[in-house]
């Protein structure tokens, strides 16, 4: 570790203001798998439209499947209702006597003819004829005749409001305990005796038709669907392509003019340091030595107060190239890329002090390699905190820290000056804290993939705190 020290203990998270004191993040650093995520490429943008358009694909099969299977169970239904009307009306009606009704079973044995000759057959399975007691009176599986089941509500229904009803069964009460499919079609009427007496007429059609037009409209359906979709994405698919492109070229374009823009800043800063170095710096060393020399020359002629004078200006002249010399490294810190951070940090941390802060360096000995542009950004929070400081808590005592934290890298900036209320200070500045160095801090951080937080309270002194997360240290490598 190398350390520069001077009496200032950094203040824990409790300390300097208790709970008016508390880190507040100002730029959360996202998490490792999403700064690990690159950029979806025009190809995986494709595949995941590819992807969606199979999903709504199965969505609407499925959709389809349901729809188609309703509507076949509808027409079904209706179609059987109006075949069991017709038999009702033109085959059993005719040929109801009273002896059936009375359970005669000669007459049953009559109606078993008329039904296996003109009512059984591939469109009709079973046939039941009921009292109102439950009894039935005739069915064409024999077992069933005589017996007696309680009639249940839609039956009932049907002899108290003559009417057809017609429904899919599923065959579980117990007078189908001689049926062995899993689901016909049921339809029940009332039909009269010619004495006038009321007996409900039942009949069972087959299943099979019903998901053979389920297919059917499925088919139709999913085809008439699938067909839309494809032409949908056919006549979408090049003005997607053409946004895709567009959209690449102009992410290209941005990173090209962000680059630009740090490489002309850089430039640009490099210049006026270099101008100011070469002419004004250069002057004000030349009027230091010709005002020496006016005073030895004054001095000789025993010319004190002029002599004094011309030292005065000196001393002054002096005072302002020391001035100048430490606004160049603020604007261009040579030290940086020719020397490395911690030479920066050294030299940012001397032209502090000399302008009336204490400042304690501590550098961290085993800390990871560090990219230049993550090198960039430790300097320029150090040195825009330290401005801060300089500005608004001095005389007071600062102490720097970079320090390793597990896998991330940590700069602490912290000092012991009067602090300030952050949220006041975030209403002045249109909902950031503090000034358009501190707004250039939080984009910085923000782009870097960088933490920063802030803890201060009146009174309660000032920290920031730089997180480089070891996600971030690990993609600027990679690059």
């Amino acid at each position: 570790m190398i350390s520069d020290t001077l009496p200032l203990p950094p203040p824990s998270d409790s300390d300097g203001g208790g709970d008016r004191a508390r880190w507040r993040v100002l730029v959360a650093a996202p998490d490792e798998d999403a700064t690990a995520r690159a950029p979806l490429s025009t190809r995986a943008i494709v595949v995941r439209l590819a992807a969606g358009l199979v999903a709504v694909l199965v969505v609407v099969g499925l959709l389809a499947t349901f729809a188609a299977q309703w509507l076949a169970e509808r027409e079904a239904v209706n179609d059987a209702a109006a075949v069991t009307d017709v038999l009702a009306d033109a085959v059993i009606q005719p040929a109801l006597t009273t002896a059936l009704a009375d359970g005669s079973a000669k007459a049953a044995a009559a109606m078993d003819e008329l039904v296996r000759a003109h009512v059984l057959g591939d469109d009709v399975v079973r046939v039941k004829i009921w009292s109102p007691d439950g009894t039935v009176l005739y069915a064409d599986e024999p077992q069933l005749i005589g017996r007696t089941f309680a009639l249940d509500e839609e039956q009932r229904q049907a002899l108290i409001d003559p009417a057809t009803h017609a429904a899919v069964s599923d065959l579980s009460e117990a007078e189908n305990e001689f049926e062995s499919e899993t689901r016909l079609l049921e339809v029940y009427r009332p039909v009269w005796t010619p004495d006038g007496r009321e007996l409900l007429f039942e009949v069972y059609l087959p299943y099979d038709p019903v998901a053979a037009r389920s297919a059917d409209l499925w088919r139709g359906f999913a085809g008439v669907t699938t067909s839309s979709l494809l032409l949908l994405v056919a006549l979408t698919a090049p003005i997607v392509w053409g946004l895709l492109r567009r959209l690449r070229g102009e992410e290209r374009r941005r990173t090209a003019l962000l680059e630009h823009a740090v490489d002309a800043s850089d430039a640009e800063r490099r210049r006026i340091a270099g101008t100011l170095h070469d002419g004004p710096v250069q002057e004000l060393v030349a009027t230091s030595f010709a005002a020496e020399i006016a005073a030895e020359a004054a001095t000789k002629r025993g010319d004190d107060p002029s002599a004094n004078a011309f030292r005065d200006v000196g001393n002054a002249v002096r005072g302002n190239i020391r001035v100048l010399r430490s606004l160049l490294v603020d604007i261009y810190p040579p030290s940086l890329r020719a020397a490395g951070l911690r030479h920066a940090l050294q030299d940012l941390v001397a032209t502090a002090r000399t302008r009336g802060v204490e400042v304690a360096l501590v550098l961290d000995e085993d800390l990871p390699p560090i990219s230049e542009a993550h090198e960039q950004l430790i300097y320029r929070v150090a040195q825009e905190t330290l401005r801060n400081a300089v500005t608004h808590a001095a005389p007071c005592a600062v102490e720097v820290h970079l320090r390793r934290e597990g896998t991330d890298i940590l700069l602490d900036v912290t000092d012991d000056g009067p602090g300030f209320d952050p949220d006041a200070a975030a209403d002045r500045a249109d909902g950031n804290v503090g000034h358009i160095g501190t707004r250039v801090l939080l984009d910085l951080s923000a782009h870097a993939g960088a933490e920063l937080s802030l803890r201060t309270a009146p009174g309660a002194g000032t920290a920031w705190r730089l997180r480089i997360p070891a996600a971030a240290v690990r993609k600027e490598g990679a690059r």
